[in-house]
């Protein structure tokens, strides 16, 4: 996994922080840890965002700037929110890969007293631990924060570590880390998931591949320039006609490839909002055979 992607665990979360101080009507999310989870300094701007015209402001400028960004991370974290609800009951644990400074292994109640694991690197996983700590006095015993050198270790290796069975039947999360990955990459993680146990599920986000080759920019540009010519950190794309394909060559069976448009119907319309949705990006829900 690049060092691009070790470094952008905050700021979803920022967003997600800053989405409390919208009136609990117009809320996408309900988090009530966000705030207590961001590292500095980027937790120290989040004072600043509680006047409307502040927080309204920010939006805007990144609506401007990056059409949808604002809503899809919200819709995607949702979405997960939402599986996870339904399907835990059926499963004996849940893996979140690259889990970021993400806390609904905290705050979903369905999660309760069942095992979780997240894995991150380690910087990640010390400054989660740390503030979780300050926010809560201890961690939950069901909780396992698993650290990870990317570069030199073996996700595999380090689960069993930390006394997870990848053979059990698992809830596998993977939210906005395939594209980081080289194709080496992803195969990589496919072969910890593929030693899953059959009525596992598996829920991720994918950028869609005619982003990440060039052929359609999709009116984002600027994400292109950035993430694809620059920093040349997403490498890795499917397009939408491929994913059933691809997990069955992995021994799973795809149950939803969803789009923002369709997750903008479900959260964004209800709150009266007027947010784009993003479009080079989709969910996958799917489950093992």
């Amino acid at each position: 996994m690049s060092k691009a992607a070790e470094r952008t665990g905050a700021g979803p979360m920022f967003a997600v922080a800053v989405e409390q101080y919208f009136p609990r009507e117009k809320r996408l999310i309900e988090d009530d840890l966000a705030a207590s989870v961001i590292p500095p300094p980027v937790r120290y701007l989040l004072p600043l965002m509680r006047p409307p015209f502040m927080r309204n402001r920010v939006v805007r400028e990144l609506e401007a700037s990056s059409p949808g960004l604002w809503a899809g991370v919200m819709c995607r974290k949702r979405y997960i929110d939402d599986c996870l609800a339904e399907t835990v009951a059926e499963v004996e644990g849940v893996i979140n890969h690259g889990c970021g400074f993400d806390t609904r292994a905290y705050r979903l109640p369905a999660l309760r007293g069942k095992p979780v694991w997240e894995i991150d690197q380690p910087q990640n996983i010390k400054s989660k631990r740390a503030a979780l700590q300050r926010r809560m006095g201890a961690l939950p015993g069901n909780v396992h924060l698993v650290p990870i050198d990317f570069d030199r270790q073996d996700a595999a290796d380090a689960l069993t570590e930390h006394d997870c069975s990848l053979s059990a039947r698992n809830i596998h999360v993977a939210e906005a880390i395939l594209q980081y990955l080289t194709p080496q990459g992803v195969t990589s993680l496919f072969d910890v998931l593929s030693r899953t146990a059959p009525g596992s599920r598996l829920i991720y986000t994918y950028v869609v591949k005619d982003f990440i080759d060039g052929t359609r920019r999709y009116d984002h540009q600027r994400l292109y320039e950035e993430w694809i010519v620059k920093k040349k950190a997403w490498l890795f794309g499917l397009h939408p006609s491929e994913v059933g394909e691809f997990l069955a060559s992995h021994g799973w069976e795809l149950i939803e490839d969803v789009g923002y448009d369709e997750l903008a119907d479900r959260y964004i319309v209800p709150t009266g909002r007027n947010l784009a949705s993003m479009p080079i990006e989709r969910m996958v829900h799917a489950i093992k055979v």
